[in-house]
């Protein structure tokens, strides 16, 4: 909202955030029924995504892929209400021309093949050629259409929470869902972990990665996973803090809140993620931080020492230290050999690690095509031709699936204008906000998880998973539009003539 947009004191207008309804009803009113059709689409898609092999198996992307396509009806709704249109809740479409532009570059890539098909016999080459020069081409444009049907769902169905749900305290329940569902998911997963399965689901589903954790086929997708939820966890532990400060911890929801982070946290070391082991660390230290900032301020006010709370809340960390040390001091001790090992065949080699080379060739293969890159969905079949990693083992030649670094992927894939729309989809919904907005806890903990993944995917493919992105745009359309309806809240009750300060003074007191 721009500052214009404050109430001027003189003429008594009030003029709410764009895309916001200009007549919000009271707190208590009942969803209404195409709120309720949201989340409960969200909902379902989420938990069916994160136990259906973190959408990680081909055999259920299909079925993500149609479920995900209700979100259309919900938004083609949304479009038709006129009602809606007329408060300016509709604003927020506008959001939606990167979707719209990178949906056109990946279509005409589609119609410009890159790559040929060369049949010998039952065997199937895929050989170079075809393309027209200087446009947008594909190499495999039944694959890319896939896989951008399964994007474009993906984001619509989040973004109806920004179009559609009204209420803070209804985002609040899907995010409270989410938490809990990640919970048995972490429960299940230790549980799995410290019984040695072999394989997903109690060995019932042989898994295609040794490294897998709950009901994901890769570790570093779970990590990932857990940092988001780690993150909205711990964003509303605060809000429910802040809610009940007048009331002992022992019997603030804050505590039940700390007890599940704690139990999402142990799992990034049980699942042998040393990244997001590390990236859960930070989560947790910086938690920690602004939990001590903010206790030192209060007894500051009340002329009191925090050096007791403060003794004893560190006293607290190095219990649950020690409680997830014990817990995975198995997992831990494996990866900690697998470091030295991987450490003393650099030295032996004289080399920096493979994934250097393997990021070196990717950039390669992006550099031949700049501008619109290979197209969606050619990085396994087009990578081939750039690889020169072999195995240490029989010596033939490494097959990657990713390239380890989703940035360096997107721009071998969609060169630098595909990239640049990608980055649009996220920046755009941020040119609405203002500073005011990322004081508050539970907008600012879900924006620092997903400032996270974000890093991490420049060593790492998380987004090379179907839950992980789904998380993400849930997590990040949740705190977008959760900051926006609290500015909203405050302006409501400064019309109706309280006594409740100024929008940005409602902001820090929550924080």
């Amino acid at each position: 909202m721009s500052d214009s947009a404050q109430p001027h004191p003189a003429s008594g207008e009030l003029k709410y955030p764009p895309g916001v309804s200009a007549r919000p009803g009271p707190a208590t009113r009942p969803l209404l029924p195409l709120e309720w059709l949201v989340l409960i689409h969200v909902g379902i898609f989420f938990v069916g995504t994160t136990w259906a092999f973190g959408g990680g198996a081909d055999f259920v992307r299909p079925y993500l892929r149609w479920w995900g396509t209700l979100g259309l009806l919900l938004t083609f709704a949304a479009v038709c209400d006129s009602a809606a249109w007329r408060e300016g809740a509709m604003r927020p479409l506008v959001w939606l021309w990167p979707l719209v532009a990178f949906n056109a570059l990946v279509l005409v890539a589609c119609l410009n093949p890159n790559l040929r098909e060369l049949r010998f016999g039952a065997d199937v080459v895929l050989a170079p050629g075809g393309a027209r020069p200087g446009w947008p081409s594909s190499a495999r444009p039944l694959l890319a259409l896939k896989q951008l049907w399964l994007i474009d769902v993906v984001w619509l169905s989040c973004f109806n929470l920004v179009l559609l749900v009204r209420q803070r305290r209804a985002l609040r329940g899907l995010l409270l869902l989410a938490v809990l569902n990640t919970l048995v998911l972490a429960v299940f997963g230790t549980v799995q972990k410290l019984s040695h399965a072999k394989g997903l689901f109690f060995d019932a589903v042989p898994s295609p990665q040794k490294f897998f954790f709950s009901s994901f086929v890769y570790h570093n997708h779970w990590g990932a996973f857990a940092v988001l939820m780690a993150a909205a966890c711990l964003g509303l532990v605060w809000h429910y803090a802040r809610r009940r400060e007048s009331r002992d911890a022992y019997h603030s929801p804050a505590l039940v809140g700390l007890v599940i982070v704690l139990a999402i946290a142990v799992t990034a070391p049980l699942s042998t993620s040393r990244s997001c082991t590390a990236l859960m660390a930070l989560l947790l230290v910086a938690a920690l931080a602004h939990w001590m900032v903010r206790l030192v301020q209060k007894r500051r006010r009340f002329q009191e020492s925090a050096v007791l709370p403060i003794a004893g809340a560190l006293a607290a960390v190095a219990l649950a230290v020690a409680g997830i040390w014990y817990v995975a001091k198995e997992s831990i001790d494996q990866r900690v050999a697998k470091t030295r090992e991987q450490l003393a065949d650099m030295r032996a080699r004289g080399s920096i690690g493979a994934r250097v080379v393997l990021y070196r060739n990717t950039w390669r293969m992006a550099q031949d095509q700049p501008v619109f890159g290979w197209g969606m969905a050619s990085y396994p079949h087009v990578f081939m031709r750039y690889n020169t990693l072999d195995s240490p083992q029989d010596g033939l030649p490494v097959f990657y699936n990713d390239a380890h670094s989703d940035w360096l992927q997107s721009f071998a894939e969609h060169g630098y204008v595909g990239t640049a729309l990608l980055g649009a989809l996220g920046l755009v919904p941020l040119l609405g906000l203002r500073r005011r907005h990322f004081v508050s806890a539970l907008p600012g903990y879900l924006f620092a998880g997903c400032g996270l993944i974000l890093l991490y995917a420049w060593v790492e493919f998380p987004f090379g998973n179907v839950a992980v992105v789904l998380t993400w745009w849930l997590c990040y359309f949740c705190a977008l539009h959760y900051a926006r309806l609290q500015e909203r809240d405050a302006l409501a009750a400064l019309a109706a003539g309280s006594r409740a300060p100024a929008p940005a003074l409602c902001f820090l007191s929550s924080f």
